[in-house]
């Protein structure tokens, strides 16, 4: 039986309950989050999601890796081939792995451009 962990109150909170190579990662993605015009973050769904004209971003710790997903990922591909295509809306993700490191630039440019589309398109949860 897997044990299920409590959730976070806060993405502060998310980010203290993490250690080692996870939370340097979620660290960085969080610092390119706020450089690109620090959308909404709160916990939903057990992780850090960030709001604009509804849902941009998630930022999800696991055991052995860590997810970085776009509500309109399928749209920033051009932008970053590693985003992974899945789910529903235009959901993409990319996963970070022990040793991998962030790009800052190219993750702020990510969440510029997701926010951009956000504030053009509307919420991606609607209409669908």
């Amino acid at each position: 039986m897997m044990r299920r962990e409590i959730p976070a109150e806060s993405p502060e909170a998310y980010v203290e309950a993490l250690s080692g190579w996870r939370r340097d990662i979620v660290e960085a993605l969080r610092a390119a989050t706020h450089a690109a015009g620090d959308p909404e973050a709160r916990i939903k769904w057990g992780h850090i999601v960030c709001f604009a004209d509804g849902p941009v971003l998630l930022i999800r710790a696991e055991q052995a890796r860590v997810l970085f997903g776009f509500w309109r990922g399928k749209r920033l591909r051009h932008i970053e081939p590693r985003l992974k295509a899945g789910g529903k809306y235009e959901l993409a993700t990319m996963t970070f792995l022990e040793g991998d490191t962030v790009d800052a630039a190219r993750a702020e440019t990510l969440v510029r451009e997701a926010v951009r589309l956000n504030a053009e398109i509307g919420d991606p949860t609607k209409g669908v």
